[in-house]
């Protein structure tokens, strides 16, 4: 009888190690992962109080998809992510069983086979046994929680989704595990029960391939991270000549600008010249006509910006006309802040960045409207870009900036990456506001 409670009790103990063991791991990766860790817990014990006709493996992984369609569920995206941690954790899981299940034989058998043991009566035998119970899971927790910390040490990119080549790379040690665990457990229940003895030169085998296994798994998760941190430098790569190449386009038409002006300044005299003979010659209207027109012609040459830079004019003119195209009302209050550190190039950065992120989620908004002011106090300067927003943004943990994909190429959380390594070249940083339908971005340059 008290042997049966105290069974009980480790199952019950083990499955609430188990949830909690997986809310750990699902925490950095979604919202309520507490319902998750929850959800395993109950899900588990469901499978162990009420008696299906099937054995313990098929229950299991019966149990593992239903998990796994809660948490999609709960939290609607990244689903080859989620895929991947619950086999992983599965996997990792029984791993760690196997090893504390060994452990435990053999503390178990080591003791019984004392004189102290022999000589004692069957309270001391209960005792024993709710000792090694303990030990066990303690064990199981000792191996997942260690587990656990170092799949979230090595994960580093959490928000980013993965492909299907990339899940079935990561699963591939998982599934080894899953394969392995059913294969030992037949072969110690034959030689345990069937065969009545124990080798433990083979349990020490097993227990060294159920922790390399682990590591393996941990070690497939470093590679895949390593990979996709060549990606990122690739995609910033391509960014940075992106906006190389922007700069090239608004440095060439700068140049044109200036050769514009230049030609215009060469032709003044002549212009005058005319403008002197018609009114001599009393062809008033004539000469209002071709003042008008020499007017239209300067204003266009020298555009509606004037921000005290070339370069930031031709930026701003540029996404100007981009936003009224897409009917997005304009508005600037920017200026260029001279005698500083702060070259053209880097304030481009930061323009054509916020200025296209800004045109491309306030176009989706029902009043789109988009506003870039700048200012300084003291030795900070600042710029504030703000557009209408109607939508939700899921937040990375890590860097703190919204979430973006492939899909949304350029989209406000990739931009912002390299606004943010602007700003923080010049002792600054970046700061996002979000409510009442707006988007606010704001940015800190250190003058001095």
């Amino acid at each position: 009888m008290a042997d049966t409670f105290i069974t009980n009790m480790v199952w019950i103990a083990e499955d609430f190690i188990r949830g909690y063991c997986f809310y750990r791991l699902m925490k950095p990766f979604m919202k309520r992962a507490v319902c998750a860790g929850l959800a395993y817990f109950l899900i588990m014990m469901l499978l162990y109080i009420v008696p299906f006709h099937m054995n313990y493996y098929a229950a299991y992984v019966i149990g593992s998809f239903i998990v796994f369609g809660l948490v999609c569920l709960t939290d609607r995206r990244n689903y080859r992510q989620k895929a991947f941690l619950v086999a992983m954790f599965s996997s990792m899981n029984w791993l760690s069983m196997t090893m504390a299940e060994i452990l435990y034989d053999n503390l178990y058998a080591f003791a019984e086979n004392t004189d102290y043991m022999k000589s004692h009566t069957e309270i001391m035998w209960i005792a024993l046994y709710a000792g090694v119970c303990m030990v066990y899971l303690l064990l199981e927790f000792s191996f997942m929680i260690i587990g656990v910390r170092q799949v979230l040490k090595t994960y580093r990119n959490k928000s980013v989704d993965m492909t299907a080549k990339e899940l079935i790379m990561l699963l591939i040690p998982s599934l080894m595990g899953m394969i392995a665990y059913r294969i030992i457990r037949n072969y110690r229940m034959f030689y345990l029960l069937e065969g009545g003895e124990n080798r433990v030169l083979y349990d020490v085998l097993i227990v060294l391939f159920c922790a390399v296994s682990i590591i393996s798994i941990v070690v497939v998760i470093v590679l895949y991270q390593d990979i996709k941190a060549k990606q990122e430098e690739n995609r910033q790569a391509e960014s940075l000549a992106i906006q190389i190449g922007n700069i090239r386009r608004h440095i060439g038409q700068v140049e044109d600008l200036y050769q514009g002006i230049r030609g215009v300044r060469h032709d003044m005299t002549n212009h005058i010249l005319t403008l002197e003979r018609l009114y001599e010659e009393n062809r008033v209207k004539e000469a209002i006509a071709y003042g008008t027109e020499l007017k239209t012609t300067l204003a266009g040459m020298s555009g509606e910006m004037a921000s005290g830079n070339a370069v930031t004019d031709v930026i701003l003119q540029e996404q100007k006309r981009e936003a009224e195209k897409l009917q997005i009302s304009f508005r600037s209050e920017f200026y260029y802040p001279k005698d500083t550190a702060i070259n053209a190039f880097d304030i481009s950065v930061i323009l054509n960045n916020a200025l296209q992120n800004a045109i491309e989620y306030a176009q989706q908004s029902k009043t789109p409207y988009l506003s870039i002011r700048s200012y300084h106090r003291n030795n900070a300067y600042m710029i504030e870009v703000c557009n209408s927003f109607d939508g939700e943004l899921q937040w990375d943990t890590e860097s703190g900036l919204p979430v973006t994909s492939k899909e949304k190429a350029d989209g406000h959380g990739y931009g912002l990456l390299n606004i943010r390594r602007v700003a923080r070249k010049y002792s600054g940083d970046i700061a996002i506001d979000v409510k009442d339908g707006e988007f606010c971005l704001s940015v800190m340059l250190m003058m001095k």
